[in-house]
């Protein structure tokens, strides 16, 4: 596989955010977590609605460098390494960030922590979730492209397979069931925001 510049990625995800919100001191960093089908965009989308910050949204960023991604681990690490780049620089310019990625393995979610601790960015996370005979309808509605926002390719296999290599967050986090009203819970990260 063809190694993209790494700078060269770093513009490209960046490009594609569009407007940045203006930086502020203490940036809030929003790890949002959980399986494909949980419902983790619909989750960051509903809170940026509260809290106008950029969504780094992996499956979407991945589109930006791959058009047609092919879920290589060379790929994903090259995609991840752009990501956890443009993170620092973002989070280092007091820019608050939401990002929505699978971070199912604790060892993964320590680069994210490490980045947060040394920049002095107030780390939130959180671990969505929803009953898997949800995820499963969900799942086979995605493969029939019944929603536009929806950029994931994952599908019930690739779900299965990543359940089982999912670790618990050993960090304070707050937890959401999408099968039930979110609200509850984005109230709560904004007044943690906000605070």
């Amino acid at each position: 596989m063809e190694m993209g510049q790494p700078s060269e990625d770093v513009q490209k995800l960046r490009g594609s955010l569009g407007e940045l919100p203006e930086p502020v001191v203490d940036p809030a960093f929003i790890v949002v977590s959980g399986l494909p089908g949980s419902g983790k965009s619909y989750f960051c989308r509903r809170l940026a609605q509260e809290l106008t910050f950029p969504i780094l949204e992996s499956d979407a960023l991945r589109k930006v460098l791959f058009p047609t991604p092919s879920y290589t681990p060379g790929e994903s690490n090259r995609l991840f390494r752009a990501i956890h780049r443009l993170i620092e620089e973002l989070l280092g310019r007091g820019i608050p960030l939401i990002f929505d990625a699978t971070n199912l393995m604790e060892r993964h979610r320590e680069r994210l922590y490490h980045i947060a601790d040394r920049l002095g960015a107030r780390l939130i996370l959180v671990r969505v979730e929803a009953p898997a005979e949800l995820v499963r309808q969900r799942l086979e509605r995605r493969s029939g492209g019944a929603h536009p926002d929806d950029r994931s390719d994952a599908d019930w296999r690739v779900y299965q397979r990543m359940k089982s290599s999912a670790d618990r967050i050993r960090r304070n986090h707050f937890a959401v069931d999408t099968s039930r009203d979110v609200a509850p819970v984005i109230r709560k990260i904004v007044r943690q925001v906000n605070r």
